[in-house]
């Protein structure tokens, strides 16, 4: 099983594009990319540690490959803008995929590199450092399971249903 840490913005909303694609066993709603240690979901919101919303997807390398993950991620966001996600703006909304190693880091570039290239657009994903991931608070977990009706406002509002 391997780890990988993607920023799409409202993680709400990111991860209900994952929980339930074979191959991925479990996904995780938490901060990434700040230096503060342990932020919480209000700071970060508010944009005060320079941690984006992530999740960690764990997913089995056999079923699943990191290119289909990352595929069905850009069809899940607006990878062209760098504001923010939809109604959602500022830094902790931004794109970002964390890499752990050389080998992710040359898969993550290369990925953002094809799709430039493939759109003649540019695209609004950092490719970044791994430094740290804190989980969000329970909540915030699984959230499209265990709050469909807010999942389903959440994605309405937010103008990200018509992209799903």
């Amino acid at each position: 099983m391997k780890n990988i840490y993607l920023a799409g913005g409202c993680f709400w909303c990111i991860s209900g594009s994952f929980l339930d694609l074979k191959g991925i066993s479990d996904v995780v709603s938490g901060y990434s990319g700040g230096d503060e240690i342990n932020p919480s979901y209000e700071d970060v919101k508010h944009q005060l540690t320079g941690h984006r919303e992530t999740i960690k997807l764990t997913y089995d390398e056999n079923i699943i490959s990191i290119n289909e993950i990352l595929e069905i991620f850009f069809r899940s966001v607006d990878p062209f803008d760098y504001d923010g996600q939809f109604i959602d703006k500022g830094h902790s909304y931004t794109l970002a995929f964390y890499y752990q190693n050389d080998e992710e880091k040359n898969i993550f570039e290369n990925f953002v590199n094809e799709k430039k290239k493939l759109l003649n657009m540019d695209v609004a994903i950092a490719v970044e450092p791994f430094k740290s991931f804190y989980i969000a608070d329970e909540y915030h977990q699984k959230f499209p399971i265990y709050h469909p009706e807010e999942y389903e406002k959440e994605l309405e509002e937010s103008g990200r249903k018509n992209k799903k």
